[in-house]
């Protein structure tokens, strides 16, 4: 069957609308802060992409009743390449010597709510903060979408594996009942949303640019630094706690809030992915805070509890924020946060990595393999949730997870050729690869990617692409047959 490159263009210009559409507030910041190099930008894409994008929508003719599983694909990848590259013009043309190679990172980097930057010590203008910071939200609300309701319809996405113990609304296929759990999302994704950015307002020391962005990037988990100490600006073990509870909010399966929604709280709290997240969490603080307490990193017992608890939720939520110099920490307690970042948040938030059911399954797997080993005759499941998941469920897992660990491979061999150190190069792949936007080494606790060369920061904006988009939806695109099915080799 022909790919429906009609249906991809009538959405891809939709997509090009909406990115228009997304630099409004951008404009109004331009305009309140005097920034006028990029008040000019802004204003002339949004024109320009909006009007090009609805014109084009109008124009082109689709149907919408035949959408295969190769048209998704191709329509997912699309929508978040045209978002990433019209979205690095504002940056080429805002007046402050970004490169082509720095914009589409940038860009890449705001869609794909991985945070990092491509340019040192950039800390403004704070009309570009608050793009990125949109892109950050819009990409996460857009990457919930994908995983609740068309990554499920493909067959692919660690909701596909979840489903039993989270029957929320979701769409079977490609079509315009997609609106239906979208609807539920968005109203969700901004309560959370507002209730932060309230909660926040309450501390005297946050101008309502700080809140914002705040709030737009703990949502979303890209962890945006909008002061050069990080967090730590504020001072205020207030403004940490709601940012780091509200990540845990962000990074928890979407559809769970449905539950709370329709009074289950038991089978909230007894979901499985959400019970060994909160497990990770509390065991790794528990670790990483006698680790600093015993070597006299912050003195007192608290302290360190503290900026253990934070930094451990800003690593397995891939967000990134940074609340302390953690570079400063003992080698273990690093090598948990460098391992946190593979792990991920659950299937279906706005967390990066691998994502926790997988880990609980692959795990729930491995051990299987050992009872086997000892009683060969024996019939074990693994199950989730009581239920027993599938024989393909389980390859589909395991694929993954091999996929994803040959690309993180690949990923710091090609990292390696800028012949930076070891740690540099092994936590930036991971932390481009996770989206997390965090690393160590010369990366740091600024999320500072530029001492990487132009074409390393292209791959990386493609590495966050791939990342973002669960491995598959993008890596079917290099494949020959997906393009030419009738040409399959055996």
């Amino acid at each position: 069957m022909d790919l429906n490159y009609k249906i991809l263009i009538k959405i891809s210009s939709l997509i090009l609308a909406v990115t228009g559409i997304s630099m409004i507030p951008s404009i109004i910041c331009a305009a309140v802060y005097g920034e006028t190099t990029c008040l000019k930008a802004f204003a002339f894409f949004f024109v320009l992409f909006t009007a090009a994008g609805f014109l084009i929508y109008k124009a082109v003719p689709a149907r919408y009743s035949h959408i295969s599983a190769r048209d998704g694909f191709l329509i997912v990848a699309a929508c978040w390449i045209v978002s990433c590259l019209f979205g690095a013009f504002p940056y080429m043309f805002s007046g402050e010597g970004f490169t082509f190679a720095q914009s589409v990172f940038e860009s890449t980097a705001g869609f794909t709510t991985t945070g990092a930057t491509s340019v040192s010590g950039f800390l403004g203008p704070k009309s570009l903060i608050l793009f990125k910071a949109v892109a950050h939200w819009l990409g996460g609300m857009g990457i919930l979408i994908l995983a609740v309701s068309i990554l499920p319809a493909l067959g692919i996405g660690g909701q596909n594996i979840a489903k039993a113990e989270t029957p929320a609304p979701k769409v079977d296929k490609l079509s315009n009942r997609i609106s239906d759990s979208a609807r539920i999302l968005y109203i969700m994704y901004l309560m959370l949303s507002l209730i932060e950015f309230i909660l926040l307002m309450f501390n005297r020391k946050i101008t309502v640019f700080d809140a914002l962005v705040n709030t737009l990037s703990t949502i979303s988990t890209s962890g945006i630094i909008t002061h050069e100490a990080g967090l730590a600006f504020y001072e205020s073990f207030y403004v940490e706690m709601v940012i780091t509870v509200f990540t845990i909010f962000a990074s928890i399966n979407f559809n769970l809030y449905y539950f709370l929604l329709n009074r289950r709280i038991k089978e909230f709290f007894g979901n499985t992915e959400l019970r060994a997240f909160l497990g990770i969490v509390g065991v790794v603080t528990v670790i990483i805070t006698v680790n600093l307490w015993i070597n006299g990193i912050y003195g007192g017992l608290f302290s360190s509890l503290r900026y253990a608890f934070i930094q451990v939720v800003s690593f397995i939520s891939t967000s990134g924020f940074t609340f302390t110099n953690f570079m400063t920490w003992p080698v273990l307690s690093k090598l948990l946060l460098f391992m946190l970042m593979f792990i991920g948040g659950c299937a279906a938030s706005t967390g990066g990595g691998i994502k926790v059911i997988r880990i609980v399954v692959m795990m729930k797997l491995i051990f299987r393999g050992f009872k086997r080993r000892i009683h060969p005759r024996s019939v074990v499941a693994v199950k989730i949730g009581g239920k027993a998941v599938s024989g393909p469920m389980v390859s589909q897992i395991s694929t993954f997870i091999l996929v994803y660990s040959l690309i993180y491979i690949v990923s710091c061999i090609i990292l390696s050729l800028n012949n930076l150190d070891f740690e540099t190069t092994l936590t930036t792949a991971a932390g481009i690869m996770s989206n997390s936007g965090i690393g160590m080494g010369m990366f740091g606790i600024e999320g500072n990617l530029s001492m990487f060369n132009s074409g390393s920061q292209l791959f990386m904006s493609l590495l966050m692409l791939i990342g973002r988009l669960e491995l598959f939806t993008l890596l079917f695109l290099f494949v020959p047959s997906f393009w030419n099915p009738n040409r399959q080799k055996n």
